[in-house]
């Protein structure tokens, strides 16, 4: 289990991007999602690509009927790309550090592992993309989880997908706030399970992340962000347990705790 950050990957896999957004247009096909139109944008039946065509153009004629197959699919497949890109790039914003496209794609890496395991796992899946969507390390309390869940209900709405399957992702990114997973959430379990891998890695791995951690936080003076970080891994260490999936808490507690203690040791 290796954190990853964009510059860290070999030359072939310099731009994780395009995978990543196949990744996206599947769990959108997964949880539901019905023709949508783009973000922002009006019913599709008022865009030029599905009216001129018919209008100007004979059927007959080879480059209009190539345009519309490639702009207008009747599928979700444009608005679906569309509100992915607009997702990368939120994770790809120049202040984030650890809450990068590598901390995106390990999650996603856990949830696809352990997919097996759980009722919904696309749904799972869109809550990763969204679960730290909105990022701001300047924000107070869970303003940022609240944020992300309220991206992600209007993202998610937008692509048609039911309104059940919308409450559910934005329930699962809510639980990223604190991670308290209530017995028999196993979806919950999952994603909270996934966010907190990190904790778990080789002591290197783990120093990496806390080292990005700080440089998000470079705005706070030292003393403050001792203080601020000691409290959030005391309230880490007095969870029941850090993982809830059987197979997760098996590989991954005792290596989390002891990396818990370790930092809280040194900075107190």
């Amino acid at each position: 289990m290796r954190e990853q950050h964009d510059d860290d990957r070999g030359p072939e896999l310099l731009d994780p991007v395009p995978e990543l957004l196949d990744r996206w247009r599947a769990a959108v096909r997964g949880a539901g999602a019905a023709t949508a139109r783009p973000a922002g944008k009006g019913p599709a039946s008022t865009e030029p690509a599905s009216t001129e065509p018919a209008s100007t153009e004979p059927a007959s004629t080879e480059p209009a009927s190539t345009e519309l197959a490639s702009t207008e699919p009747a599928s979700t497949e444009p608005a679906s790309t569309a509100a992915g890109a607009g997702l990368v790039s939120r994770w790809r914003e120049p202040h984030r550090h650890y809450h990068t496209i590598g901390h995106l794609t390990a999650v996603l890496d856990v949830v696809d592992a352990y997919a097996a395991l759980v009722a919904r796992p696309d749904l799972v899946r869109l809550a990763a993309w969204c679960h730290d969507a909105v990022y701001d390390p300047r924000a107070a309390g869970d303003a940022n989880e609240r944020d992300s869940a309220d991206l992600a209900g209007a993202l998610l709405r937008d692509l048609g997908l039911p309104a059940g399957a919308v409450a559910e992702v934005r329930r699962l990114v809510l639980l990223t706030a604190g991670h308290a997973v209530t017995a028999g959430d196993r979806d919950g379990a999952l994603l909270c399970d996934a966010d907190l891998a990190v904790l778990a890695g080789p002591p290197e791995e783990y120093d990496r992340y806390a080292a990005a951690v700080r440089r998000e936080y470079a705005h706070v003076p030292e003393p403050e962000f001792r203080a601020g970080r000691a409290r959030v891994l005391r309230g880490l260490l007095a969870l029941p347990a850090l993982y809830r999936l059987p197979a997760l808490v098996a590989r991954w507690e005792h290596p989390a705790r002891a990396n818990l203690h370790r930092e809280l040791s040194a900075l107190t």
